[in-house]
């Protein structure tokens, strides 16, 4: 084993911390022998991955954005189907036991697909609505994403009462931005700084103030919705997610309170895009 224990036990905690899921068994202890360790990893990836029961593994994103696929055909490319739908069949009836000697290739190889089909919707899907709601619910997704990460990371901090360096260079490699965070500072890793590149910075592709600007510009790309009072609320939760992170917010303080505050609103501004543009339709429908 290649790992130390404490960092493969910190990685999965955050995991499970992140997803507000609670691991098989009740809860993750951290053993001092590499044998339970390894069968420790083998549930837990197993369930992270193949439960079907499990909302957020890997198998049930696929067959849910299958699904959500084959509903919208009309509103897809062919090219976006044929990849979307290639890569559920490899998955689909595989379990752990199938990918163990080398899970590494298994999700190599799935992090390859995730990124052709978003390689293919960039490349071949019309640029109306339909591309607007894909590229909102990315820029959604992944701030809402890296605010769990980051907030589990505090908490087990303030928990254990001790920084680990390795947790935090973990999170810069998850977020491609090792190599730009040692032009901006140093090989050292240093949690503050780590925590203001990766919410603050504007030019790091997956910050969390990049994707709240690319939130703000797919929102603008966006036709109104046909009730003028849901268009307004929607306007306004925009603005007051953006005043979060924008240049002139305090970087320094109660991040942990900053983060939670984005999350917050962006499951807010998710369900006031849901009431102006998709209930609305379903109300009408059902009163008539």
């Amino acid at each position: 084993m290649d790992r130390p224990i404490r960092e493969i036990y910190s990685g999965w905690k955050r995991i499970y911390d992140s997803v507000g899921r609670e691991p098989p068994g009740g809860s993750l202890a951290l053993s001092d022998t590499d044998e339970f360790t390894l069968a420790d990893s083998y549930t837990l990836a197993d369930d992270l991955t193949f439960e079907r029961s499990n909302p957020d593994s890997v198998w049930r994103c696929f067959a849910m954005a299958r699904e959500n696929a084959r509903q919208m055909r009309n509103s897809i490319s062919a090219d976006m189907w044929t990849s979307l739908n290639l890569a559920y069949l490899r998955i689909q009836d595989l379990g752990i036991q199938d990918i163990w000697r080398a899970p590494e290739s298994f999700y190599v190889e799935t992090l390859s697909e995730i990124n052709t089909f978003t390689g293919v919707a960039a490349f071949t899907m019309y640029r109306d609505d339909g591309w607007h709601f894909l590229q909102l619910g990315r820029s959604m997704e992944r701030s809402q994403l890296l605010t769990s990460l980051l907030l589990a990371q505090m908490v087990a901090e303030a928990t254990s009462g001790e920084r680990v360096e390795d947790d935090w260079a973990t999170l810069l490699r998850a977020y491609h931005a090792t190599e730009t965070y040692n032009r901006k500072h140093s090989v050292e890793v240093i949690a503050d700084q780590v925590l203001d590149l990766l919410v603050s910075d504007s030019m790091l592709p997956r910050s969390l103030r990049r994707s709240i600007d690319q939130m703000t510009a797919e929102l603008r790309g966006l036709k109104p919705g046909p009730d003028p009072a849901s268009n307004a609320a929607v306007r306004r939760a925009e603005i007051r997610l953006n005043n979060l992170v924008n240049p002139d917010s305090p970087t320094q303080g109660n991040r942990g309170a900053l983060l939670r505050r984005v999350n917050e609103r962006c499951r807010e501004l998710h369900q006031l895009l849901a009431a102006s543009h998709f209930d609305y339709h379903l109300e009408k429908q059902s009163a008539g």
